[in-house]
């Protein structure tokens, strides 16, 4: 038999090699192209919650404002000294929340009676609009969200939020408005970087454009009914999800995905743009191919050639996994967006001094009693120093359970991490038997979980906790006046030997 010359076998190795070399460059653009459309989706359902939950918080923070203000409305009449209170009232809640562009009451006939700018306004009727039309014919007491408008209180776009008042013989009385500053919903929008051609929209249920990022005046109350996004969110059921759909605004494919605000009729989609997404991917491709057929060509002769492409192409990947890590930053930055404290799962610090001051608020309207419960978890340091910190989150995460579990929960409740270990526990219109009672079933509940602690002299974890209850006095008490009683009682109760619960002004009680 014959012997093939080595100039064939040579042949059939660089063809061999070639061949290899286009197969394994395939499957690695295909599978490249998987990974980069799998990590934009990712990208945008991140993006989505975080605007999903910054838009909650926004509304519910006017809606918290819009409640106190009907509640002194119905409650204090508007004559001319509580005109007077209301106006300083909603000057200053305009100046505290940058969200709110005005706030404003209107009458029964949609005439303009006080509002927060500092230079009284005459002469504005809103009788017009759609939502106190919809005030006026439908007598609920919740709290709505109308189309965008100009103010004409302002001159800028805005959300309206407001809520009915009630006459005293349950006859229509007039609305309060917050106008939610569409500005300041575009300029936070505007923060997230979602390519050439992505975008943000806030919607309504009922299929209205709020807000697009980028920002287009044209855009701004778009029917889009009937849009492929719209129509997958109603076929969904109001819960989040992902998909391509082609934009009527503007006719772009885009990756969307939505999520609804937890506590009113809207939604939020953030779309990445597959144009934008591809591109980086055709580029790479038709880069890495054309190496390919240069490799493919000058294989038998150079050779040595090999071996600096091969580099090239780990310098290649090594930037794709710096563009994957970059993309797992911005994902790391969307999830710490989120309202709710992020290990336990209670309301964080911000909401809980948000929530302080309201009930603060209300109580001394009200002449009511305001509990305060501050709860520590004994010889923390000493649990984290000798089990280590992941078992120190794991327990505070059972211990935060336990909290929320015994927290009653009517309405203005509150259970909070405050900081570190510590936690609060806010609870309206109750005594100081009824807020020491259940501080007590928060002490024994965690207790009974007999977690093992060592550092501790009674062997497991225990917590101590300082009650405080107020009635507040108009002029004579702060909200950190009660902060400051449940501390003190607080600390008196680690004095006292810890695992226990002690009320401001008590002796220590053993738990």
């Amino acid at each position: 038999m014959k012997r093939l010359p080595i100039t064939f076998w040579t042949g059939a190795f660089v063809a061999l090699v070639c061949v290899a070399m286009v197969v394994l460059e395939a499957s690695r653009s295909w599978g490249a192209r998987t990974a980069l459309l799998d990590q934009a989706e990712r990208s945008a359902t991140n993006l989505a919650h975080a605007m999903s939950e910054h838009a909650d918080d926004t509304l519910r923070t006017a809606d918290t404002c819009l409640f106190d203000l009907e509640e002194r409305i119905e409650t204090d009449g508007i004559g001319p000294a509580q005109l007077e209170r209301l106006h300083r009232l909603m000057v200053d809640d305009a100046r505290r929340l940058p969200q709110i562009d005005v706030i404003s009451h209107y009458d029964e006939r949609g005439n303009w009676v006080v509002n927060s700018q500092a230079t009284k306004v005459r002469n504005i009727n809103i009788a017009d609009r759609e939502y106190f039309v919809r005030h006026m014919q439908v007598a609920d007491a919740g709290t709505y969200i109308g189309l965008p408008v100009i103010s004409r209180a302002s001159g800028r776009w805005i959300i309206p939020m407001t809520r009915r008042i009630d006459k005293p013989d349950g006859s229509f009385g007039g609305v309060v408005m917050a106008a939610v500053d569409m500005g300041y919903l575009s300029r936070f929008s505007g923060r997230f970087d979602v390519g050439r051609n992505g975008a943000i929209g806030l919607l309504s249920d009922r299929g209205v454009l709020l807000l697009r990022q980028p920002y287009s005046a044209r855009s701004i109350g778009a029917d889009v009914r009937s849009s492929q996004l719209f129509q997958a969110y109603q076929r969904g059921g109001r819960v989040a999800g992902t998909g391509t759909f082609v934009s009527p605004q503007d006719g772009q494919l885009r990756l969307n995905s939505y999520r609804p605000v937890e506590n009113y009729p809207l939604f939020v989609t953030a779309a990445l743009s597959r144009e934008d997404i591809m591109a980086r991917w055709r580029h790479d491709t038709l880069g890495r191919s054309a190496a390919v057929l240069v490799l493919t060509a000058l294989l038998a002769l150079f050779g040595n050639r090999l071996v600096r492409q091969m580099r090239r192409r780990l310098q290649v990947e090594a930037e794709l996994r710096q563009t994957r890590d970059a993309l797992a930053t911005l994902n790391a930055t969307l999830e710490k967006l989120a309202l709710q404290d992020g290990l336990t799962g209670l309301a964080n610090r911000r909401q809980f001094d948000v929530s302080l001051g309201n009930e603060f608020s209300r109580a001394m309207r009200q002449g009511a009693p305001l509990a305060l419960a501050m709860i520590d978890v004994d010889h923390f340091k000493a649990y984290n120093d000798r089990y280590g910190h992941a078992a120190g989150d794991d327990c505070l995460r059972a211990v935060t359970e336990a909290v929320r579990l015994q927290t009653p929960r009517r309405a203005g409740d509150l259970a909070a991490r405050y900081g570190g270990e510590e936690l609060a526990v806010l609870l309206p219109n109750t005594d100081g038997e009824g807020a020491l009672a259940v501080a007590e079933r928060i002490r024994a509940a965690v207790e009974n979980l007999a977690l093992e602690h060592a550092g501790s002299p009674l062997g497991i974890v225990t917590i101590s906790a300082g009650v405080a209850t107020l009635v507040p006095r108009r002029g004579a008490d702060h909200a950190s006046t009660l902060l400051e009683a449940a501390d003190r009682a607080l600390y008196a109760a680690k004095a006292a030997g810890r695992n226990r619960v002690m009320r401001h002004g008590d002796t220590a009680t053993p738990g």
